[in-house]
């Protein structure tokens, strides 16, 4: 019911154009929808946002409906949106359902879009090479495979039918080795204008759909690499949208740094060798590669504020032969054909790009860190901000014209994206902002202090809780097993996967069993899996996509699983009734970039850095628990200092779902059997 409007003598308030047209569009839905308090609370605050040109911060828990909430005013705005997100699965929730099924409940014609980095779509300058090489049997291609060149060919044979070109679209993912054959990232890239094959690329076609969406849906990565590039990668727009955007300041530290690896040296060394015939020289490249390899595997998890002699050594070797190879390069006559052209523009591009990278390396400037990387997979070193804050005050919040015309970031990137979209719709650049004016950042997890550490500008941003639909009191029950040894105690190891044990047993499997290291979801698994009456699902026996379809569709299974399995997982009904957690989601202590910012936080960085980020974690893994207003269940969480430490443990809770809290393992056990048993 609209009530009446005091200003004009009790005449009732023309109704809200939002509000009704997400009522349009939550009517259609399958058994017309629900009533959501927080879906149009969230829903008037985006379309206010926009029109008032300013940012908004949302948190939305789990079950609001946020997409439909941010996506109708968008729409409805006129103004060019572009959604970033940090999950391919919620891109492609997207693209697939949301915004086809909102043209179709609005009867409105929406143009959207969704566009990937470069390095997700098949070349075909490169596939061109590829087939010659095939042809000619010259091919090596170091993979490990059974049959490399058969896979080469499948992927050749796909390119020259695709319409996208998007990988994507392959039934299985290819091997890294042969994608890379065919493929290109954005510093290999001489551009379409440079390229034999640019007036038929793919990466190319997919920006011209994007340059004419409404709405163009990415990952944040994407978007925050745009930032760096000075609006180089995606088309001019009015407005953000950062869906999930508790990641924004690791994507936003990723992109906005740099990173060398023994991989880059190798791609250098495969596009100088496709234009020069010259084996010592591609040689010595390959050496570099892996010379950088073993150096940085000894500095694993290292912040570097200064280099070794055998870093040093190594890195001045690369600078002094990355030169040789492009003053080779140089020499090659490029007017023989539009093939030779195109290699030669693609190996200078790759190669002044990493040799550029590598001064900024040798020297970094006070506000970077320069660190190595210890997560699986090969070693890199990273230069990444000390403060995201500064970044984006310096790129989005109050970007200065003379920098961006200066082109400050161009050189890396104008070959790689063409010198950018032009034009926007109205015919000139000038009418198009540098950064959009309105950011919307959304999740079901807001870290309290995300504003500050993003440096969003205090006077024109919003922060609003919306809340989410679900009784959390009645549907889930959180379970602290104080009973446990500390978790620095050389007993807690077996006593938690005894409890596990108990627990997962009590709910007839159907559990979620989340971990802080790879060794101790390893460690659990090994021990408990052959024991228990239950299928037990191990993350990296298959793909994630496998290993979720296959714990949502057989309801006794559990999933054991790190990191990658706290977010982004949606497995609601009977088949989830119980998330564990190991242990309290602190950082390393040791980690390299924390670390610095640590340090710069001083006496303050366990209560403004640790805390928000384990809150934020520890939110997001109990998430997965309740996903629809059927789910019950149980989230437990094994480290008893959720309950013992009085300096954090509320800062822990609150960020949680307001759920009923026990430290009473019978409650649990007899509680998690009523579920079972109503299960069944």
């Amino acid at each position: 019911m609209t009530s009446p409007d005091p200003t004009t003598d009790g005449a009732a308030a023309p109704p809200d154009p939002v509000v009704s047209a997400l009522a349009a569009v939550t009517g259609s839905l399958a058994g017309g929808g629900e009533e959501r308090p927080g879906q149009v609370t969230m829903a008037q605050a985006v379309a206010k946002a926009i029109a008032d040109e300013r940012h908004l911060v949302v948190q939305a828990g789990t079950g609001t409906g946020k997409s439909l909430a941010y996506l109708v005013p968008a729409v409805l705005s006129g103004r060019r949106t572009v959604v970033a997100t940090a999950t391919k699965a919620l891109q492609d929730q997207l693209a697939e359902v949301d915004l086809p099924f909102l043209a179709t409940a609005l009867n409105r014609k929406v143009r959207f879009a969704v566009l990937k980095g470069r390095s997700n779509y098949a070349c075909l300058q490169r596939v061109d090479e590829v087939t010659e090489q095939l042809a000619q049997g010259s091919l090596e291609l170091d993979d490990g495979a059974d049959d490399p060149q058969a896979e080469l060919a499948r992927l050749v044979e796909w390119a020259e039918t695709s319409s996208v070109g998007d990988k994507a679209e392959l039934e299985r993912d290819p091997s890294v080795a042969a994608w890379s054959a065919v493929s290109v990232g954005p510093r290999e890239c001489p551009g379409a204008s440079n390229c034999a094959r640019g007036e038929d690329c793919f990466a190319e076609a997919a920006r011209s759909r994007a340059a004419s969406a409404d709405v163009v849906v990415v990952n944040t990565h994407l978007w925050g690499l745009n930032l760096a590039a000075d609006g180089m990668v995606l088309p001019p727009h009015e407005v953000a949208i950062l869906d999930e955007a508790h990641t924004t300041e690791e994507v936003i530290s990723s992109v906005c740094g740099i990173e060398i690896t023994a991989g880059r040296f190798a791609a250098v060394a495969r596009n100088v060798a496709a234009i020069v015939s010259d084996p010592a020289l591609v040689a010595q490249l390959d050496s570099v590669s892996r010379g950088l390899g073993d150096d940085l595997e000894d500095h694993r998890g290292e912040r570097l504020d200064t280099l070794d002699d055998a870093v040093m050594l190594t890195l001045s070797l690369a600078q002094a032969h990355l030169a040789s190879a492009m003053a080779a390069v140089r020499k090659v006559p490029g007017e023989s054909s539009a093939d030779v052209a195109t290699r030669k523009a693609r190996a200078l591009t790759a190669a002044s790009a990493l040799a550029e990278d590598l001064t900024q390396m040798l020297d970094p400037s006070a506000d970077l860190v320069r660190f190595v990387n210890d997560d699986p997979g090969p070693p890199r070193m990273r230069l990444a901000p000390l403060a995201v804050a500064d970044t984006l005050d310096r790129l989005l919040w109050n970007p200065d014209p003379a920098e961006r015309d200066e082109g400050t970031n161009g050189p890396a990137f104008e070959g790689a994206f063409g010198g950018g979209f032009g034009d926007g719709p109205g015919g000139e650049d000038d009418e198009w902002p540098p950064t959009p004016s309105t950011v919307i950042l959304t999740s079901a997890t807001i870290p309290a202090t995300l504003p500050q550490v993003l440096g969003m500008p205090e006077g024109s941003t919003e922060v609003l809780d919306v809340g989410s639909p679900f009784d959390y009191a009645h549907q889930a029950l959180l379970y602290c097993a104080t009973s446990l040894p500390d978790v620095r105690e050389d007993g807690y190891p077996e006593a938690m996967r005894m409890e596990l044990d108990r627990l997962i047993r009590a709910a007839g499997g159907r559990t979620l069993a989340l971990f802080t290291s790879h060794r101790a979801m390893i460690a659990a698994h090994d021990e408990l899996a052959p024991g228990l009456p239950f299928p037990v699902l191990r993350q990296g026996q298959h793909s994630k996509a496998v290993l979720v379809r296959r714990f949502s569709e057989d309801e006794p299974t559990c999933l054991f699983a790190t990191m990658g399995y706290w977010q982004g997982i949606d497995v609601p009904g009977p088949t989830l009734s119980l998330v564990t957690i190991d242990r309290l989601p602190f950082a390393r202590p040791d980690d390299p970039l924390l670390d610095a910012r640590r340090e710069r936080a001083g006496s303050s960085a366990f209560k403004t850095i640790d805390v928000p980020r384990a809150a934020t974690l520890l939110a997001q893994g109990t998430g997965r628990l309740i996903r629809s207003i059927n789910d019950r269940g149980v989230v437990v969480v094994f480290d008893k200092r959720l309950a013992t430490a009085r300096s954090y443990r509320w800062d822990l809770i609150t960020a949680l779902p307001p759920m009923r809290r026990t430290k009473d393992r019978a409650e649990v056990i007899n509680h998690l059997r009523e579920i079972r048993d109503g299960a069944t």
